[in-house]
C-alpha cells in the first residue's frame, strides 16, 4: 500500500502596496523623525546655536573689514549665511539614516508590512523640519542684529522656499554618503570634505571682484553662488525677477539637476544596504 502527500501550497505572493499607502506609511515615518528633533535636545540646542555662532563671528570679525561697517556687511552676509546654515544642516539627513541602519532600525522596518522606500522618503522629508528651524533662527537672529528685509513679504518667502527646495536637493546627497559609508562618523568627514569647497568657493561671504581671476572662474559656476544670488535678490533686493531672473532660475535647475542625480543613486544604495 503506497501513500501519496498532497502538495505543500505554494506560498501567496507578497501584497503589492499601492502609491498611496506609501505615502501614507512615509508620512508617518516623517512624523517619526520629527519626533527625533523634538525629543533629542543637542540637535536642537545645535540647529538654534549655529546660525547665531555664524552671525555673531562673521559679522563683528569681517564686517569693518570687507564692507566698512557691521550693518552694511550684515545686510550683503545674511543671504550667505542663511545658504551656509542650511546646506550644512542637510548633513543631518546622512547622519541620522546611517545611524538607523547601524543600530539595526531599519531591520525592524523590513519586517513591517510597509513600502520598502517608506523609511528613506520619511528621513529625508522629516529633516525638512530641521532645515526650517535653521532658516526661521537666522533670519529672526539677523533682525535682532539689524537686518532689514528691503523687499515685498512674497519675495521674501519665495526666497526661503526655494532655499528649502535646494535643501531638499542636497538632502539626497547627503543620504547617498550615509547609505555608503559605515559609521556616522565618517558622514561627517567626507561631507564636510565634499561641501567645503563649494560652501566658501563661493561668493557666500565676500564679493566675486576680491577675488583672484582663476578662483573667480570656479565661483562663477558654483551652484552655491547662484543660490547665494539669489537669495540676496530676494531678501535684500536686486534682480530676481524678469528678464533678470537668472540667479533664480539657475538655482532651480540646479536643484532639479541635483536631484535627478543623486536620488536615485541614493535609492539604488538603499536597496543594497537593506
Amino acid at each position: 500500500m503506497t501513500t501519496t502527500f498532497a502538495p505543500a501550497p505554494a506560498p501567496a505572493p507578497a501584497r503589492r502596496l499601492s502609491p498611496v499607502t506609501g505615502l501614507r506609511n512615509s508620512l508617518t515615518l516623517t512624523w517619526r523623525s520629527v519626533l527625533k528633533i523634538k525629543t533629542n535636545a543637542e540637535d536642537l540646542f545645535g540647529l538654534s546655536l549655529t546660525p547665531i555662532m555664524y552671525l555673531l563671528l562673521f559679522t563683528y570679525v569681517f564686517g569693518g573689514a570687507i564692507s566698512g561697517n557691521t550693518h552694511t556687511y550684515l545686510q550683503f552676509e545674511l543671504p550667505g549665511i542663511l545658504v551656509l546654515t542650511v546646506v550644512f544642516a542637510t548633513l543631518g539627513t546622512g547622519f541620522m539614516l546611517n545611524q538607523d541602519i547601524t543600530t539595526g532600525v531599519f531591520d525592524r522596518f523590513r519586517s513591517l508590512p510597509i513600502a520598502r522606500w517608506a523609511p528613506l522618503a520619511g528621513a529625508v522629508l522629516g529633516d525638512m523640519v530641521r532645515y526650517v528651524i535653521s532658516v526661521a533662527v537666522t533670519l529672526g537672529f539677523g533682525m535682532i542684529l539689524g537686518f532689514r528685509i528691503g523687499t515685498s513679504p512674497i519675495s521674501a518667502a519665495a526666497g526661503c522656499l526655494l532655499l528649502l527646495l535646494f535643501a531638499l536637493a542636497m538632502c539626497w546627497f547627503s543620504a547617498l554618503i550615509g547609505l555608503l559609508v559605515k559609521t556616522p562618523q565618517s558622514v561627517q568627514l567626507f561631507g564636510f570634505l565634499a561641501m567645503f569647497p563649494l560652501v566658501f568657493g563661493s561668493n557666500l561671504l565676500v564679493p566675486l571682484t576680491t577675488m583672484p581671476g582663476w578662483l573667480q572662474a570656479f565661483v562663477k559656476v558654483n551652484p552655491i553662488t547662484y543660490l547665494t544670488e539669489a537669495e540676496r535678490a530676494l531678501l535684500a533686493g536686486g534682480p530676481a525677477a524678469g528678464p533678470a531672473a537668472g540667479p533664480v532660475v539657475k538655482s532651480l535647475l540646479w536643484a532639479l539637476g541635483i536631484f535627478l542625480v543623486f536620488a536615485p543613486l541614493a535609492v539604488a544604495a538603499y536597496r543594497r544596504r537593506t
